[in-house]
């Protein structure tokens, strides 16, 4: 990835030339480290991944890249490949430490890692990165975002590469997008638009589709555009030569108008469809309250290895995959602590900086499985370049989640073993409890269970009951929910001395009351 030559350009978009040298090397680095990645290989996957069939589901389609459709001879039908998306990425970064509205980055650093993600999210979406822009300003131009000297200059590096798509680091109004396609004749596309298409290509439950769906046409609404005909009105009455008659006749309706009432309608009825999945979710969690099983949440930034670490805990066989939002239907699976007390570990949706609004509103009623968790496990990748900054975007999209706030938190630095020592050290010392662990060769896995199994919270009602025979189902619970300290078999029935929950204490004092 290189920087676009300079040409003479306003003011306020030309860059000094030591400003130049850094955007010529964020990108150079950002593309060196995206070939390296490449070229290592795909996912490696530890013994308790399982058989990761789902994923052998997912790879079973890959365009290839370097191939033409373009045929020299018809007899070669048959080995016709897709054409590889290609893409031109454009970044934007303003000098100052200042905190600013738009969340464009502030120094060059910055600008490096958000640009390397926006090229781990584009070839997550099958797209092939050939080229990319950095600029410096003091803030995005109303009218093309990079302003028309540099909207110039990209038109160039696009028509150079050979590129079919722009990618802008930020999101775009609809107007600046439009007079972007205008100067640089491809289509253009900002983060937001990239993620959801992530989301629509990953999503596989049926309340996943639907609130992917929602995200993209609460997106797409204002972003509607109409040309020639398509603006048209459908007249009334004899103009229209509908015979309708009086009454009927005015403007009508144009199809641009007709296209935005058709997404509010699809918005509203997938608004429906979601809540009416509710009760099922509200079910299944109240059916775990009353039986007193604690939950434990596992919220992280994506690619950070949290089905990794789910798998590494409860060898559930989730879909491990080295993409980003590889992910994310959310997973619940049961497992045990050590002394034999049953629990829950449910996998959350990833998140991102910038994570786009209308994701997090569609997919609302699935994190509120983090709020309703007794222990939140919050994984950082270690080994990324900014961690901190990791946790900094996850916490901000939780601090909008109901009862968040007095869950227990727990950072859990994975990918220990590729991480920097120092990098580990630093974020112990900033953080209250952290826990160091790599899911794919196990270090520190079974820690991490004692500090869960040390966490939930436990029974707190002693009991010394008699439970008749009759009354296994009580006896099975108090094995599952609570702690025994001593069983004994006697002739009148089952003899329990422990802690259970109140609830389960009522019900057995009461068929103690029976026998």
């Amino acid at each position: 990835m290189t920087q676009s030559p300079a040409t003479p350009t306003p003011a306020q978009d030309e860059p000094t030339g030591a400003t130049r040298d850094i955007a010529s090397d964020v990108v150079a680095r950002v593309l060196a480290r995206a070939g390296t990645a490449r070229a290592e290989g795909g996912t490696v996957h530890a013994r308790h991944d399982g058989e990761q069939l789902e994923l052998e589901e997912r790879s079973a389609l890959r365009r290839v890249v370097g191939l033409s459709t373009e045929l020299q001879d018809v007899t070669e039908v048959e080995y016709r490949q897709l054409r590889l998306e290609k893409v031109v990425l454009v970044g934007l970064w303003s000098p100052g430490s200042d905190p600013r509205e738009d969340g464009a980055p502030s120094s060059a650093e910055e600008a490096e890692i958000s640009l390397r993600e926006l090229a781990a999210l584009a070839e997550t979406a099958g797209s092939q990165v050939l080229d990319g822009v950095v600029q410096r300003r003091a803030k995005p131009d109303p009218g093309t975002y990079l302003g028309s000297g540099k909207a110039a200059e990209l038109a160039d590096v696009v028509a150079s590469s050979g590129a079919d798509t722009v990618v802008i680091d930020g999101e775009l109004a609809p107007s600046q997008r439009r007079a972007l396609e205008d100067i640089v004749k491809v289509k253009v596309i900002d983060r937001t638009a990239l993620i959801l298409d992530i989301f629509a290509q990953h999503a596989k439950s049926r309340e996943g589709k639907a609130q992917v769906e929602l995200a993209q046409l609460e997106y797409l609404l204002p972003r509607l555009r109409g040309w020639g005909e398509s603006m048209s009105r459908q007249a009334g009455g004899q103009v229209g030569g509908a015979g309708a008659g009086m009454g009927s006749r005015g403007p009508g309706e144009t199809k641009i108008e007709l296209d935005r009432r058709r997404i509010r309608n699809r918005m509203a009825k997938l608004r429906r469809e979601i809540q009416a999945m509710a009760p099922g979710r509200e079910t299944k969690r109240a059916s775990r309250k009353r039986h007193a099983v604690p939950s434990v949440a596992i919220a992280g930034y994506t690619n950070a290895g949290k089905s990794s670490l789910l798998n590494a805990i409860t060898g559930a066989g989730v879909l491990v995959e080295n993409a980003l939002f590889a992910t994310l239907d959310p997973t619940v699976r049961r497992t045990r602590t050590e002394d034999g007390r049953v629990y829950t570990l449910a996998d959350t949706v990833g998140f991102v900086r910038a994570l786009p609004h209308q994701l997090v509103e569609a997919f609302r009623s699935t994190l509120e499985e983090v709020g309703d968790a007794d222990l939140l496990l919050h994984v950082v990748d270690a080994s990324h370049l900014d961690p901190e900054g990791q946790i900094a975007a996850v916490r901000h999209v939780l601090a909008d989640i109901p009862g968040v706030e007095d869950v227990p938190e727990v950072i859990v630095l994975n990918k220990a073993d590729l991480a920097d020592p120092e990098t580990i050290a630093r974020i112990r010392l900033r953080e209250r409890r952290t826990v160091v662990v790599s899911a794919h060769t196990g270090e520190g896995i079974e820690h991490l269970r004692e500090l869960i199994a040390h966490e939930l919270p436990r029974p707190d009602v002693e009991i010394d009951v008699v439970v008749p025979y009759s009354r296994g189902d009580l006896v099975h619970r108090v094995h599952t929910e609570g702690e025994i300290d001593h069983e004994e078999h006697t002739p009148e029935g089952t003899l329990l001395r422990g802690r259970v929950a109140q609830a389960l204490a009522t019900e057995l004092v009461g068929a103690s009351a029976q026998a």
